[in-house]
């Protein structure tokens, strides 16, 4: 295999350690032998010898996207589609809609977002799974049923849902909740302390280390996603592979990681749904052991060795 210089454009970095920082990190590690850089913008004092860029984004990614394709034209020119991206920005977003033009082929990070292309451009497109490594099912306590929901506090992540659910319990149940993420929105932060002095069953843990975030998924019964818009969830990933099965918003974000069959969906924004489903599972542990079977089965997809083969015929496929 010859050795390519390749550029990852990612909007955010380390300082942001958030989704789009750590697809762009573990590329970089599963891309080798090729020598990949991770960049927020394109060209750097390293671009001459690029052979590839890879842009997560098309909207934020977008200049370098132009960058590019005023030197090398298609060749070489990938363009990773996010949530926002997908379902919200190339419907009406011009440099997001010319970045989907510009490039030589485009990737989703689940099975339903070629759909949500414009149909000129699905045949460029292919679905590569983001993975995780397994992890040991951690001891689970049986005194009640410990629900975690990891995101930083953002309007896409649907934090509101969550709070509104454990509202909603009564707090002798037998349901605890932990939601871990930043306030990325101060409102939501204070909407999150507001639930916590209000629900005694409900704890903010503000922003965690991934190893510490990862433990208390492998314990968790259950984890809980609520998003309104998704590219992908890693910590979806996560789950599954921990074997800790989820509660997930009825999104094609979710969707297309959980099958369309999978038994744990409630529909987007619907707290007292979600709150029924939680009081149901803590009671019934045949459903939640249906729930982890399932999971169970749709981990393989999400090994690093298969998204690593995904990542270098990609690579390949750009490259000539």
């Amino acid at each position: 295999m010859n050795s390519l210089s390749i550029a990852i454009v990612s909007p955010a970095l380390a300082d942001a350690n958030n989704g789009n920082w750590q697809t762009a990190r573990r590329w970089q590690r599963l891309l080798q032998p090729h020598r990949a850089r991770i960049v927020r913008q394109w060209p750097d004092a390293q671009a001459d010898g690029d052979a590839v860029m890879l842009a997560l984004h098309a909207r934020r990614s977008a200049d370098s996207i132009q960058a590019w394709h005023a030197r090398h034209g298609q060749r070489g020119l990938g363009v990773v589609l996010t949530g926002t991206d997908l379902y919200r920005d190339i419907a009406h977003d011009l440099q997001a809609q010319r970045s989907l033009a510009l490039a030589h082929s485009l990737v989703v990070l689940q099975s339903l977002g070629v759909q949500s292309l414009p149909s000129e451009h699905q045949a460029k497109a292919r679905v590569i799974f983001q993975s995780t490594g397994t992890r040991q099912t951690l001891p689970k306590t049986s005194r009640h049923l410990r629900v975690v929901m990891v995101g930083h506090l953002r309007e896409e992540k649907d934090p509101l849902t969550l709070m509104a659910a454990a509202r909603l319990l009564p707090p002798d149940a037998g349901v605890l909740i932990d939601h871990i993420g930043a306030p990325l929105d101060p409102a939501l932060g204070h909407a999150a302390e507001a639930t916590q002095a209000q629900c005694p069953h409900y704890r903010w843990l503000g922003a965690m280390p991934h190893a510490h975030t990862l433990q208390r998924i492998q314990r968790a019964h259950l984890l809980v996603h609520c998003s309104r818009m998704e590219g992908g969830a890693h910590v979806l990933m996560e789950a599954m592979c921990s074997g800790t099965p989820v509660l997930a918003s009825r999104i094609d974000g979710n969707v297309g990681l959980l099958g369309e069959d999978y038994a744990g969906y409630f529909e987007p924004g619907d707290a007292h749904a979600l709150a029924q489903a939680l009081l149901a599972l803590r009671t019934n542990a045949r459903a939640l052991a249906q729930l982890q079977a399932q999971c169970a089965v749709r981990a393989p997809l999400f090994a690093p060795a298969a998204e690593r083969a995904a990542l270098h015929r990609w690579v390949q496929a750009l490259s000539h």
